[in-house]
């Protein structure tokens, strides 16, 4: 028999589904890992294996995270990295990098995604392209399916160090044969395709200026060979665009499509200086882009045109990005900051509170090339996340909750649940000792940083 469990009394359910329903006094029903039933709580099953009264809060689909760099949270504020912008801050960090050890990959996996879950994210992708000391992608999949988050490991991966004209040291970077190998063995041994898979495999060299040519093309084949999604970064700042002019003869985009790093299978992070014929290249083609707001803020990288890319019809998620350029990865957070940063370019109404959430939601299934989560609806994955409406930073705005949710400054779940299994219960994750994480992780940080 199945387990079964009972969602019933939230203030406002926002269930993302095709008719964007809100529904008042609603739940949910659900069955192992899949959601059965969605509707006003009057109209679901009585009783279930688990019950959860969540009566004085708003319950939405988890948020997906399409951009991360977890192993940063490490490397949080590093005084030389502080007031940089890419390049610089690139240049300063990646030496300190280089002395991570599978340990630190570990214990900075479970630190950065016990920080996501417990800010509304429930699907988070990671991009770890540096493996220094005998690291491996390995050690941040065994971290997550501890913790409990759903995963697409992107295996990154750097081949253009600075002799050859690449901005990473020599010291960091990998044979491209070495890359490619890597990358198979980890799609036979754990990509997993199937309708609510916890983990997927992402090959994703890291960017234009760390990896070359045959290597981006080459990954864009394998990829393709065993169905897998494909990601980097592209055109983030000027210096960026500048570098692609520069080696490759044009733009990122065109560069992109050159490579055939295009297609629904394909997104790429920041796009911040993605120009019209970009935009409409991505739109023609499905392309996805991670949009990463407060990074772009932090490192002065400018504002994305997410405004023009949706209304081109260019699928845009959002990524609270590594630790070391946001410093912190708080998602519900980054919804907010979304929206604001898309008025202070382009406008009041460049970006409401429901779109920003879409985004969030729907936006980061559709970037990650995911069917099955963004939403709450019959046939979806179980995971979905409640915010105490009565808290300090809610009153006087429970007349729109979900309006609140996003201008509000929200911080912290009271509840979420990933693929059917509660994760945090009343504000406290369920499935790690996250005191000992923490203790482990700042003595680690304080060692990689402080060299000793």
């Amino acid at each position: 028999m199945p387990r079964t469990m009972l969602i019933k009394n939230a203030d406002l359910l926002v269930t993302m589904d095709g008719q964007r329903r809100e529904i008042r006094q609603g739940g949910l029903y659900i069955e192992d890992n899949l959601i059965v039933q969605v509707g006003p709580s009057a109209e679901l099953p009585r009783t279930a294996d688990e019950v959860l009264d969540l009566k004085g809060h708003i319950v939405i689909p988890g948020l997906v995270n399409t951009h991360h760099h977890m192993y940063q949270s490490l490397t949080r504020v590093v005084p030389a990295a502080q007031d940089g912008e890419l390049f610089n801050w690139l240049t300063n960090l990646y030496p300190i990098w280089a002395g991570l050890t599978p340990e630190m990959i570990e214990v900075s996996t479970q630190t950065a995604m016990a920080e996501l879950i417990l800010s509304g994210c429930t699907t988070s992708s990671d991009h770890l392209y540096i493996y220094p000391n005998g690291c491996r992608l390995d050690d941040s999949i065994h971290a997550a399916r501890e913790i409990g988050m759903r995963f697409h490991a992107a295996r990154g991966s750097m081949s253009v160090g600075r002799s050859q004209g690449g901005l990473p040291p020599d010291s960091v970077v990998e044979k491209e044969a070495d890359i490619l190998k890597e990358s198979q063995r980890l799609i036979e041994d754990y990509h997993d395709a199937s309708h609510g898979s916890m983990l997927r495999m992402v090959v994703a060299p890291c960017s234009p200026f760390s990896v070359s040519r045959d290597l981006m093309r080459e990954a864009a084949v394998l990829a393709r060979q065993y169905g897998v999604s494909l990601h980097t970064h592209l055109a983030e700042n000027v210096n960026d665009i500048a570098y692609s002019r520069e080696k490759f003869g044009m733009t990122p985009a065109e560069y992109a499509e050159d490579l055939g790093w295009v297609g629904h299978d394909v997104w790429h992070a920041h796009c911040v200086q993605l120009d019209q014929h970009g935009i409409d290249l991505f739109a023609r083609t499905g392309t996805g882009v991670a949009h990463c707001p407060c990074s772009n803020m932090r490192l002065a990288s400018g504002i994305a045109p997410v405004r023009r890319m949706r209304d081109a019809g260019v699928p845009v998620g959002l990524g609270v990005d590594g630790s070391a350029s946001n410093d912190g990865a708080t998602m519900i957070g980054e919804v907010r900051q979304a929206l604001l940063l898309q008025r202070v370019g382009f406008g009041p109404d460049a970006m409401t509170a429901r779109e920003a959430l879409e985004i969030a939601t729907l936006g980061g299934a559709k970037v990650l090339n995911r069917d099955d989560i963004g939403a709450l609806a019959p046939g979806m994955a179980a995971d979905f996340v409640a915010f105490d409406l009565n808290q300090t930073a809610f009153a006087g705005a429970l007349h729109d909750p979900l309006a609140a949710l996003v201008f509000c400054a929200a911080t912290q779940v009271s509840h979420s649940v990933i693929n059917g299994r509660v994760v945090v219960r009343d504000g406290h994750l369920t499935t790690v000792d996250l005191p000992r994480v923490l203790e482990r992780h700042n003595r680690l940080a304080h060692r990689l940083v402080g060299g000793e």
